[in-house]
């Protein structure tokens, strides 16, 4: 994997506010690759989850988190990150606009 689209995936994540989310694609589009969401995901799943990342800020978009990450939602809670049922947050509200 590219470690310079590590980075501007990485950089961009963590600038995301508390208490908003941002989407794969939009990431991606920030970075000027709009065209590789699925490798934003990947990126956050092989690097982003040691912690050091707010990576529990980014979902699909639609809203939907990652499945089997038990721990996204109660941290999104935490931040008052609204939810339209229990595994989409309620994107209209809570999306991030971005640089």
């Amino acid at each position: 994997m590219d470690e310079q689209f590590v980075h501007a995936v990485l950089n961009i994540v963590d600038i995301i506010p508390n208490g908003r989310v941002a989407t794969y694609g939009q990431i991606a589009r920030i970075i000027g690759r709009p065209r590789n969401a699925r490798l934003v995901g990947k990126v956050l799943g092989k690097f982003g989850g040691r912690g050091h990342h707010p990576c529990h800020r980014v979902v699909t978009a639609n809203g939907r988190l990652v499945p089997g990450w038990f721990d996204q939602r109660p941290m999104l809670l935490v931040e008052g990150v609204p939810f339209k049922d229990e595994n989409h947050v309620d994107i209209k509200r809570c999306y991030w606009r971005g640089i």
